[in-house]
């Protein structure tokens, strides 16, 4: 089981630092705000993977894999994705923002980082193919143990990765002039805009 957990802990990592919507958000927001937005953008997308990876366990992640709630849900996903582009784009027009933490409310980037992560369809995929991943991993016959323990440590490496993640950008954040920020904006509005069009294209195109 220590190998199970270690093997989780480990693609929980690689999960997280993959360059993605949340990452980009979390930029933004730590940018203006520092650490808490930062943050606060990592736990709220920690709080919609765990949601998946309970339904996911319990067998439920099967109905979102259905058309008539597979691609509602993921089309609402492309629209907040297009939504934050729009906000991405909209500050790289602007100039850079005086720092100030109370400026970014974390509750608001709490809901946002759990929007994109319960909206994601990529989500739904992955803990749907739990079970698969568990048997790659050497456990012939997983059970609610084998779950637990790969759930805890892809959840543990997810927590650490929250804290990493905020700190390098509330660190780095003092450094950023007026080109870089509407660089890293017009960059962050740009990715957004191609994860919006890709879900909404593979959407369409799966069904």
């Amino acid at each position: 089981m220590l190998n199970l957990f270690i093997s989780a802990f480990l693609l929980g990592l690689l999960f997280n630092a993959a360059p993605g919507a949340i990452f980009a958000e979390s930029l933004r927001r730590g940018i203006k705000g520092g650490f808490t937005p930062a943050f606060a953008v990592q736990i709220g997308s920690l709080v919609g993977d765990f949601a998946w990876a309970v339904l996911g366990l319990l067998g439920a992640a099967a109905l979102f894999a259905l058309p008539f709630v597979e691609l509602p849900l993921a089309l609402a996903g492309a629209a907040l994705l297009f939504w934050l582009a729009w906000q991405s784009f909209r500050d790289a027009t602007s100039s850079v923002p005086e720092f100030d933490p109370l400026a970014e409310k974390s509750g608001s980037a709490l809901t946002v980082g759990a929007a994109l992560s319960l909206s994601n369809p990529l989500n739904i995929t992955y803990w749907t193919a739990l079970g698969g991943t568990i048997t790659a991993l050497g456990v012939a016959e997983p059970g609610w143990t084998a779950f637990s323990v790969f759930l805890a440590g892809f959840m543990f490496s997810s927590l650490l990765w929250c804290f990493l993640c905020a700190g390098l950008i509330a660190v780095s954040r003092e450094y950023i002039g007026p080109v870089l920020w509407m660089s890293i904006n017009a960059c962050c509005a740009l990715g957004l805009t191609y994860f919006g069009w890709t879900v909404v294209v593979n959407a369409l195109n799966k069904y």
